[in-house]
């Protein structure tokens, strides 16, 4: 259906890996380019946010993964599922409009679940933790390009918890000598992008309410930016740093250095699915809505290999086009029982 193919990475044929998280949107792509590239992967995952369906990839990676059922914060199951992983990667967590409704849960598992995590791939003699992390540590850019010294201010407790999370990942390397590498996605988008509840993004929002002829709900005057980068290079740039040499300890941006405003992405997909008479609907700001980021990921491409590779033209094609191949009636049946204000 899709011309976008997901990579392969050299160095990752033969490790055994274990993702936490692994059935959710960034996370099943990360283990089909794991698949991919040779590995042998565990998903261990609550599936909170994600679903086993995710994890039907041998038509696209060739293979299939282990998939255990666990939470983050099981100290004692965590440890057997680790038990002869040579490379972690944790990107287990609940989500931005999540921790405003639940703030508490959203900390005990980003921030307490991390601990428990690194903990646990301290004591199974880990090769390699990639501990992912989210732009949202920054709050609203107050310089661009946003480099990884770019001053951390959080506007919420999931932006809190995630920071919490990183900072226990790079303690974890000072003190006791953890492999670790912190990576920061900026605005992943892409297959199985999540749009229902307090998961759901801007960007498969949109795609879902114009295919049925709704309008498209900005919160707030629109003017907010992203910085979109399709999950296949969010994927890439994760899976690279479990290889790269000598970034231990370093903290790593990943993103596509464009700039989008929120209404310029509303008019691209109504552009994408050919209905540009579609309203637009504004409504209040969201709660601690980020109004502004823009990445500076020279040192991912320096260090990492990274390279931004899918233009956000191509990657909204994509996602359209994946979308248009859900039934009309079943399409319809998400878009009406899609919560507008999904943080409540």
């Amino acid at each position: 259906m899709s011309e976008l193919q997901i990579p392969a990475i050299q160095g990752l044929a033969g490790r055994r890996c274990v993702v936490t998280g692994g059935a959710g949107f960034i996370g099943s792509t990360l283990v089909r380019l794991l698949l991919k590239s040779g590995a042998s992967v565990v998903v261990y995952d609550n599936l909170a946010t994600g679903s086993t369906a995710n994890l039907d990839c041998e038509a696209e990676a060739g293979a299939r993964p282990e998939f255990l059922w666990g939470d983050v914060r099981d100290r004692e199951k965590l440890a057997r599922v680790l038990r002869g992983g040579d490379t972690l990667f944790h990107l287990a967590c609940l989500g931005v409009r999540h921790s405003i409704h639940s703030p508490f849960e959203n900390e005990d598992v980003n921030g307490r679940g991390a601990l428990t995590v690194l903990a646990a791939a301290r004591s199974a003699g880990a090769r390699r933790v990639v501990h992912v992390s989210s732009s949202e540590v920054y709050g609203t850019a107050q310089s661009v390009p946003m480099r990884e010294d770019h001053p951390t201010d959080p506007h919420t407790v999931y932006g809190a918890s995630k920071l919490a999370g990183e900072c226990f990942a790079r303690a974890f390397h000072r003190c006791y000598g953890l492999s670790v590498v912190v990576v920061r996605p900026f605005n992943a988008y892409g297959p199985r992008s999540h749009f229902e509840g307090d998961s759901g993004e801007v960007l498969p929002r949109f795609v879902l309410r114009a295919l049925t002829g709704r309008s498209l709900v900005v919160f707030g005057d629109g003017t907010q930016t992203r910085d979109l980068t399709h999950v296949y290079d969010t994927a890439t740039a994760i899976a690279c740093a479990a290889v790269a040499e000598n970034v231990e300890g370093r903290t790593f941006n990943v993103g596509s250095g464009a700039e989008l405003s929120i209404n310029a992405l509303a008019d691209t997909v109504r552009t994408a699915v050919g209905r540009p008479d579609l309203p637009v609907e504004h409504v209040e700001p969201r709660p601690g809505d980020v109004l502004r980021l823009l990445a500076d990921s020279t040192e991912a491409m320096h260090q990492l290999g990274f390279r931004p590779s899918v233009l956000p033209a191509e990657g909204v094609a994509d996602l359209v086009q994946r979308f248009r191949a859900i039934p009309p009636p079943q399409l319809e049946d998400l878009a009406a029982r899609m919560v507008v204000k999904n943080w409540a």
